[in-house]
Order: C-alpha cells, then structure tokens, then sequence
C-alpha cells in the first residue's frame, strides 16, 4: 500500500468546525472527494488534491529550500483527530496558506529541484527509496509540486485554511 499526501481546502468556518469535529470534516472532506473524482478540476478550483508519493520528496527539497511553512506535513495537529490513513490530520491557518502561497510563486519547479538527483534523495532515505535507488528522476515530483502552488495560492486567495493527511 503506498503513501498519498492528500490535501483538502477548507473554509474559515469549516476549519473552525474541523478542530472541534475531526470527523465531521472526514465526511466532508470524502463527499467533496466523490464529486471532483467525476469532475476532474483543475488545481486552482479543486477543493481537494494529492501528490501521491511526491509528498516525502515534496518535504525533503522544501526544507532544504528553507521554506517557511511546512506545507507537507502541516504546522498544527488537528485536535482529537483519529487516524486518516497513515496517522491524523494536520493543518494550516488562513494565515500559514497566504505565506505558503507567496513563498511559493517565487520558487518554480526546476527551481525546487536543481541540484538534486536520485542519489540525494535515496542517500536521505527520501520516500519511496526504491525509486531513486533505481534512478528514476525528479520529473513527477516536479509536476505534482506544479499543481501544488495554484491549489495552495487559490486557497490562499479565498482566504481558506487547508488540511493534510497522509492516506
């Protein structure tokens, strides 16, 4: 079973109801799911996203970046909040997602990842390892950072807060 970073954009309110309710925003978070699975939006109007496996790789290139926010992971754990998948929810205020977001538009993803190979991230022990042992370069993790940064400037543009999980 692989590891999916999952992102979900959520209201002022909604993140509000979210710290108090972690399974009411589960079922929200599930029923936006379901419909955007049918209508396939693009990054800036989805309410949800995943980077699949790029999530660790995501991590790793961003700290050594210096970023200010820890946009794989989160900054907060979602109070009282039960497994998701591999472990609970973590969060981003309002606040977090504006500077996540104009952090973001100044690092491209040929940016994010010059001077970095496969050997870098195996030697980290980066997840999934066994894709840079074998050598498998950085491109996708490139693409999935790309639809990264206009799901979180949009958030980041409405004013919303945004939830992550590994699933």
């Amino acid at each position: 079973m692989s590891m999916i970073g999952e992102y979900a954009r959520v209201t002022p309110a909604e993140l509000d109801r979210a710290l108090g309710d972690p399974e009411w925003a589960l079922a929200l978070i599930g029923a936006r799911r379901e419909v955007e699975a049918d209508a396939c939006p693009q990054p800036a109007s989805a309410r949800c996203l995943d980077v699949d496996k790029a999530w660790d790789a995501l991590g790793f290139l961003l700290r050594r970046a210096g970023f200010p926010v820890d946009i794989v992971h989160g900054e907060e754990p979602v109070p009282g909040a039960d497994d998701w998948g591999y472990g609970p929810p973590r969060y981003l205020t309002p606040e977090q997602v504006r500077k996540a977001a104009e952090a973001l538009a100044g690092i491209t993803g040929d940016g994010l990842t010059a001077g970095v190979g496969p050997a870098d991230l195996a030697a980290a022990e980066v997840y999934p390892t066994i894709v840079w042992e074998r050598g498998e370069p950085l491109d996708w993790v490139r693409e999935y950072y790309e639809l990264l940064r206009p799901f979180l400037r949009a958030a980041a543009e409405q004013g919303d807060g945004v939830l992550m999980w590994l699933g």
